[in-house]
């Protein structure tokens, strides 16, 4: 199960300590003007080193297009790329050989395959979400023709948290800070709490938040292909994921369903009160809608409205301190970690959370298409 997606698929390959990251795109539509400054500028927002509050690793993560690429545009073949690994110190992992660190895909790949890469985690390292990435880069210069845009900020940290309407900020603001969070007073206490952590030692996990505009009326399957349960299976599998909402979620479980209900208005009516009448076949169906408790979805379909879900983050399972644990034989032994790790995630994954969200509307937007046809 390297293989993500339908028709725009993106197949991955590449560990943390070998050679290089890399993947192949198929299915990306012809003729799309390629920006590589983009494309590159979505890699340095996931990049390591990038600010004390990540891990010191230094690497250029620079893209390498292999295929499917001529004269700027797309051409509908597969698109092949790598980004090479430059800055391993797999010395420092040598320590943990022959141990299961706590939290860690150790133990689990161990006793799966017989093997695993103590180097930095080897497949299941975040690393390997360079590949994501760029395989959301490309979706979303597709979906940019289509005035679909997506944005990701980091809304929690500990307990520092900022409201969950993301109308009530300026999202502009996400890429100002290096928490990347809209509200810049939150995101020096954020900054500060991340600090704090990791001077300790410690690491510390958090919520980002997801906004989907521009989406048309019709993504999404009714049953098995919903496209919340799609949205939700991209950031479940992202590496440290505990928790997936969207709409109000959770919160809305205390309200009634009188509260809760996104009530159709006459497209009359919405104009009177100053609504945002909804995109595509809503138009022809003369309404909209005067909330979006739903969060854009309704019956596993796109209704035109925002998408907007919510992520939560786990504390990073790397500690600079000392922690219990069993090696391979079973006998109970301590171990203190070493390397460059991140003390929290959530600042580096808010590019991994857009590219799977861009990667999801994309494929099902071509399928759509395909079923319109």
């Amino acid at each position: 199960m390297n293989t993500f997606g339908k028709l725009f698929t993106l197949t991955t390959f590449g560990e943390s300590h070998g050679a290089a990251i890399g993947g192949v795109i198929d299915g990306m539509p012809a003729g799309i003007e390629v920006d590589l400054d983009f494309i590159q500028s979505e890699l340095n927002r996931r990049r390591p080193g990038q600010s004390k509050l990540t891990t010191s690793r230094q690497e250029g993560d620079k893209v390498e297009l292999l295929s499917g690429v001529f004269e700027g545009k797309t051409t509908g073949c597969p698109i092949g790329f790598i980004v090479r690994n430059e800055n391993q110190h797999s010395q420092d992992y040598e320590n943990l050989r022959t141990l299961f660190r706590p939290s860690h895909a150790d133990f689990t790949y161990y006793n799966k395959y017989g093997v695993r890469d103590h180097r930095g985690g080897g497949r299941s390292s975040a690393r390997i979400t360079i590949s994501r990435v760029v395989g959301g880069a490309f979706a979303k210069l597709a979906l940019r023709q289509l005035d679909i845009s997506i944005q990701a900020y980091t809304s929690q940290v500990g307990d520092i948290t900022l409201e969950r309407d993301y109308k009530k900020y300026d999202l502009s603001l996400t890429e100002t800070n290096a928490v990347r969070c809209p509200d810049p007073e939150k995101a020096q206490e954020m900054a500060t709490l991340i600090e704090q952590v990791k001077a300790e030692g410690d690491t510390i996990g958090g919520v980002i938040t997801c906004v989907i505009k521009g989406c048309p009326v019709g993504l999404g399957e009714p049953e098995f292909g919903k496209l919340h349960a799609q949205l939700g299976s991209a950031m479940l599998g992202i590496n440290a994921v505990k928790g997936f909402e969207y709409g109000e979620g959770f919160a809305g479980v205390i309200q009634r369903g009188s509260e809760q209900n996104d009530i159709f208005l006459s497209k009359k009516s919405s104009y009177e009160a100053g609504e945002a009448v909804a995109n595509s076949s809503l138009f022809t169906l003369h309404s909209s809608l005067n909330s979006n408790h739903s969060g854009g979805i309704q019956g596993g379909i796109s209704n035109g409205q925002d998408i907007y879900f919510r992520v939560a983050f786990k504390p990073v399972a790397t500690l600079l301190r000392e922690q219990q644990t069993v090696d391979l034989e079973g006998n109970s032994t301590k171990f203190t970690a070493h390397g460059r790790h991140d003390p929290c995630v959530l600042p580096r994954a808010v590019p991994v959370v857009e590219a799977m969200a861009a990667m999801v509307i994309l494929d099902n937007y071509l399928c759509l298409s395909a079923y319109k046809k």
